[in-house]
């Protein structure tokens, strides 16, 4: 066997003609033999050759050739040939008997033709043709990966179904890899077999990892909940930290085409947190937006990037890309052109620089552009920065969404929607409290008007996003640790990027007038399992953890200014459902009418940037929210008291406000 895998070698590193040359022989060979073979047993006995062996020779390899060259039967490499090539061989030799029969019964060639080898002749043709290839193919792969498999990675596939089997006939070409078996769950699969490739069940996971080498589990669970995988890791961290794991894409991702080794990718901290995504309702995506002519306010950042690239799916006929940062707007300009051009949509894209803290410049981009549609997502949102600058925070976030609002009243905006965030939630921080009053500024507009309906979305933290732990996590682990976190008890809400947008968008839509809505944004995650999650993910040890010496040590650096330990999406616990079943509504409707006539005073502490006076007299905007929600979490409602928290009020708020109006209640 080892002979003939050398002589295989040495005919394969002849050129592709020599080598369809050498196969073609071969099928010659094979058709002077089937036909020695078919005569025999037709008449019981072996002849060499007689004049109607030599006829039905000439006839079938005549017709042989032609007809293989035709059906592509040539064209196939030897060594990847497969049920394709079988049903080309299969065919081919269907044709070989029915012009076998038109010349033999037709035009009578040879009466003394036993009128059976003209089924009998192409069907031995067939076997031995197909077997040739099969073998063939087996010797020849066997013998180009044989050097190459000595220090491959052993590979074990989680998932015996379809995605797992095609996986395992796509490593089978793939000298990188090599499959040891499958694990599944389903218990009746237990001890059967996937192209020799034995199944075990998942509680003999731990078996298999220590009676066989194993340097890589894959994930061939496409279907697979967000809970679920993150089950599966577990479970193999706990087994064998040190083996890798990698995953197919989800169902979406590799409905369209077949399943390979290039599909692979390292598992995605966004599959294991959080619940699983929801489809949008395409009525509500598109309601506010197709046909539309959709401005978003700070168009490069983390959630405007991604709203206009949901927004331009949704067909607006005009899109407006307001955005301060040069950079950022050169990227997603060119970016959304790029996919305008690919996806043949008909959208105008209009990029527009423009601070939205200038009135000036709002008023004129507003005017020369005429949206219909606004998402504001311009805002400072690092809470620490704006610890350090409170008059840039308040500036941009409070003054820009009031540029926006009464710009978008003068020149006919029908629909507006604040992107607020968690922080804003009995807020500690500037960045919070900033955020909190621009939803004041949307309720007090809603309730001075009717033309314009304003709506806020609020949701936690944007896996990804710049200012998400994720990235920072991903660097610090990169670098070697080690991975630094703020409390170990900290909790945050996470959601990808692209719902976020999407439940932006929907939520809009359902907009009547003043409503803050809330994106259902499953069970907080401790920031210690992320940041641990992370590091074995990356196929390391936490330092310290399970006795093991450990990799990348976790350090626990204590709150930023302003930060909490626990952040809240609502105030109170009384949330309204919506027609949506990951938004509900705020049941609050604080109409703070009093904002308007307030506004100027605090428009002039900015200018003037008199930081201390300014943060005065935002909490004295705040003074009769706090005291609302003393009534709601008070003794005989029907509220729940918030979680406890142990963030505190920033030094710099600290001095620049009476004690009893702290931010935080």
């Amino acid at each position: 066997m080892n002979i003939l895998k050398r002589y295989l070698l040495i005919l394969f590193q002849f050129s592709p003609r020599a080598r369809t040359a050498m196969v073609v022989g071969l099928d010659l060979g094979l058709c002077v033999f089937a036909v020695l073979l078919a005569y025999s047993l037709r008449v019981g006995e072996w002849r060499i050759l007689s004049q109607p062996i030599a006829t039905l020779i000439f006839l079938a390899s005549a017709m042989w050739l032609p007809i293989a060259f035709f059906q592509g039967v040539y064209r196939s490499l030897l060594r990847f040939s497969g049920a394709e090539a079988i049903k080309d061989l299969a065919t081919s030799s269907v044709i070989l008997s029915v012009l076998l029969a038109v010349f033999v019964v037709g035009f009578r060639i040879d009466d003394r033709i036993p009128r059976t080898l003209i089924v009998l002749v192409p069907l031995i043709l067939f076997i031995f043709t197909a077997v040739s290839r099969l073998v063939l193919s087996a010797l020849l792969r066997e013998s180009l990966y044989s050097q190459s498999r000595k220090g491959n990675r052993h590979v074990l596939i989680y998932g015996a179904g379809v995605a797992g089997r095609e996986l395992s006939m796509s490593i089978n070409h793939d000298p990188e890899f090599q499959v040891v078996g499958f694990i599944d769950d389903n218990a009746v699969l237990r001890s059967r077999r996937i192209d020799g490739h034995p199944i075990w069940h998942r509680s003999d996971l731990e078996t298999v990892l220590a009676d066989n080498r194993v340097d890589e589990i894959l994930l061939a669970i496409p279907g697979a909940s967000r809970a679920r995988r993150r089950e599966i890791v577990d479970e193999i961290r706990r087994v064998a930290p040190s083996v890798g794991v990698r995953s197919l894409p989800n169902l979406s991702e590799i409905a369209s085409g077949r399943v390979s080794t290039s599909d692979l990718r390292e598992v995605q901290i966004e599959e294991l947190l959080g619940r699983d995504q929801v489809t949008p309702d395409p009525q509500l995506m598109g309601a506010n937006v197709s046909g539309r002519r959709v401005m978003v306010t700070g168009a490069g950042g983390s959630i405007g990037s991604e709203l206009c690239r949901q927004v331009i799916l949704q067909g607006p006929s005009q899109i407006i890309l307001a955005e301060r940062s040069e950079l950022a707007l050169y990227m997603i300009e060119g970016e959304l052109r790029e996919l305008v051009a690919a996806r043949k949509l008909a959208v105008d894209i209009l990029p527009r620089m423009v601070d939205v803290a200038d009135a000036r410049d709002v008023e004129r981009v507003f005017r020369e552009c005429r949206p219909e549609t606004v998402f504001h997502a311009a805002a400072y949102k690092h809470v620490p920065l704006c610890e350090e600058d409170p008059i840039a925070g308040i500036r941009n976030n409070i003054v820009g969404t009031y540029n926006c609002c009464i710009a978008g009243e003068r020149f006919g905006v029908r629909s507006f929607t604040l992107v607020s965030t968690d922080k804003a939630v009995r807020p500690s921080s500037v960045m919070g409290a900033s955020k909190r009053v621009c939803e004041m500024v949307i309720q007090s507009r809603a309730a001075a008007q009717k033309w314009t309906t304003y709506s806020a979305v609020r949701f936690g933290n944007v896996l990804g996003s710049s200012g998400s732990v994720v990235p920072l996590f991903s660097r610090q682990i990169a670098a070697g640790g080690p991975v630094t976190i703020t409390h170990r008890d900290a909790t945050r809400y996470f959601m990808t990027v692209s719902e976020a947008a999407q439940l932006v968008v929907q939520a809009g839509s359902m907009a009547k007038g003043g409503e803050i809505f809330l994106l259902d944004m499953g069970e907080p995650v401790q920031i210690h399992e992320l940041a641990r999650m992370m590091i074995q993910l990356s196929g390391l040890a936490v330092v310290g953890e399970g006795g093991r010496v450990g990799d990348i040590d976790i350090v626990e650096i204590g709150l930023r200014p302003g930060e909490k330990v626990h952040e809240e999406l609502l105030i109170d616990k009384c949330a309204l459902p919506t027609s949506h079943e990951r938004i509900v509504k705020a049941s609050y409707n604080r109409i703070p009418v009093f904002f308007d006539a307030r506004f100027a005073a605090l428009l002039a502490l900015i200018e003037d940037r008199d930081a201390a006076r300014a943060l005065a007299e935002i909490e004295d905007m705040l003074a009769p929210e706090r005291s609302l929600d003393a009534k709601v979490a008070a003794p005989g409602r029907s509220a729940e008291k918030p979680k406890a928290r142990s963030g505190r009020i920033s030094k710099r708020m600290a001095s620049a406000t009476k004690p009893k109006r702290a931010l935080e209640s």
